[in-house]
């Protein structure tokens, strides 16, 4: 079965505010027994410009980071991106 993995890239404008989604998106992932492979940090983009942030977290399946995503802690955790980042969200299944 083939991995899967929510690619995020954002722009935050409350790091405050930003900080609650952490705490509470980061329970969901341990949940789903996701693991974190990107978690922001250093970055160098090329070609164009677009987001300020990068976040990996790899899933056993498919289906577990569409769970996870759609899960109802997940969807809570949310409410605190919307007040505090622009963000770009894929799930991804790998090879």
């Amino acid at each position: 079965m083939s991995k899967a993995y929510w690619v995020v890239r954002a722009n935050i404008f409350d790091q405050e505010e930003y900080s609650k989604y952490i705490r509470k998106a980061s329970k969901v992932v341990e949940t789903f027994n996701g693991k974190f492979l990107v978690r922001g940090g250093k970055q160098q983009e090329y070609e164009s410009l677009g987001y300020e942030r990068t976040v990996v977290v790899q899933f056993n399946s498919y289906g577990d980071a569409i769970k996870s995503y759609n899960s109802p802690e997940y969807q809570e955790a949310l409410k605190h991106v919307k007040k505090s980042a622009v963000r770009l969200f894929s799930v991804v299944e790998g090879i």
